[in-house]
């Protein structure tokens, strides 16, 4: 496992909790190096969606003690909570049975389909435990097994 990986990990075993907490559901966890160096990127939602700026600040002030505590991250770093925004990531299975009949974006870990793809982006028509079924405009109907999503959001439409 990376060390990427690890953090992440571990960074959602120690926020997961502490948000919850706050009313809030941790979404997505990104350890990455930014130009200005290490930044720990938790996404934070509510239920009915909404989050602003003080349930982003809540979010914070929830974990950053912890994560000092934990200490577990090996080099300085930033931390950055955020909201979804229109492009809400979809990463539970909760969040896919909610987005079917809405554009979707996916990556997969390898290539799927014929032709071979890795990107899909279309219509979410069905949803169950072990797939999804993805309507990709021009190309047909694609059923992707849950475990070889890398990423999904949602795409909005403006």
């Amino acid at each position: 496992m990376s060390e990427r990986q690890t953090i992440e990990e571990k960074a959602r075993a120690v926020c997961e909790p502490l948000i919850a907490a706050e009313g809030l559901e941790l979404l997505e966890v990104e350890w990455s190096r930014a130009h200005e160096g290490w930044v720990l990127r938790l996404t934070v939602d509510k239920p009915g969606g909404r989050v602003g700026v003080d349930d982003c600040s809540t979010a914070s002030h929830a974990v950053d003690t912890a994560l000092d505590v934990e200490d577990f991250i090996p080099h300085e770093y930033s931390l950055e909570v955020s909201s979804p925004g229109l492009n809400r990531p979809l990463v539970k299975p909760a969040h896919f049975e909610k987005a079917v009949g809405q554009k979707v974006r996916l990556k997969t870990f390898g290539p799927i389909g014929e032709p071979p793809r890795k990107n899909f982006a279309g219509t979410l028509t069905g949803f169950s435990p072990e797939s999804l079924q993805v309507q990709v405009e021009g190309a047909g109907l694609f059923t992707i097994p849950l475990k070889d999503v890398a990423k999904a959001n949602l795409e909005p439409e403006l």
